[in-house]
């Protein structure tokens, strides 16, 4: 469990110690990033030598918790307390850029 901006986020269908009382609807949020031609050769070249390619691994890192704050600004539009069954997908949206998604289900709770 994740508590952002008063919104509690689980991946969990429920929370422990809280009641669902009301479901909201799906929220959403996504951010879509494009390669940096500079990280492109840096990354080719960590390809070669093999490990961690630490270029992208900071940018998805941040696609991803920009990805998610927008799904929790989403939820609280609706009057939401909580996110269940929150997921991330990604897909190529061209050649070169990534959407990353950031989704759930918006739901009031009760202690």
């Amino acid at each position: 469990m994740r508590i952002v901006n008063d919104v509690l986020v689980t991946t969990q269908d429920e929370f422990s110690e809280y009641k669902i009382t009301q479901t909201l609807g799906l929220a959403k949020g996504n951010t879509i990033r494009a390669r940096h031609i500079g990280k492109d050769i840096l990354a080719g070249l960590r390809s070669i030598i093999g490990g961690e390619i630490d270029e992208y691994t900071k940018v998805f890192a941040e696609a991803r918790e920009q990805a998610i704050d927008r799904m929790i600004a989403d939820a609280k539009k609706m009057g939401a307390d909580g996110v269940v069954c929150m997921r991330l997908t990604t897909s190529t949206v061209m050649q070169g850029a990534a959407e990353l998604l950031a989704y759930g289900t918006a739901v009031k709770l009760d202690k």
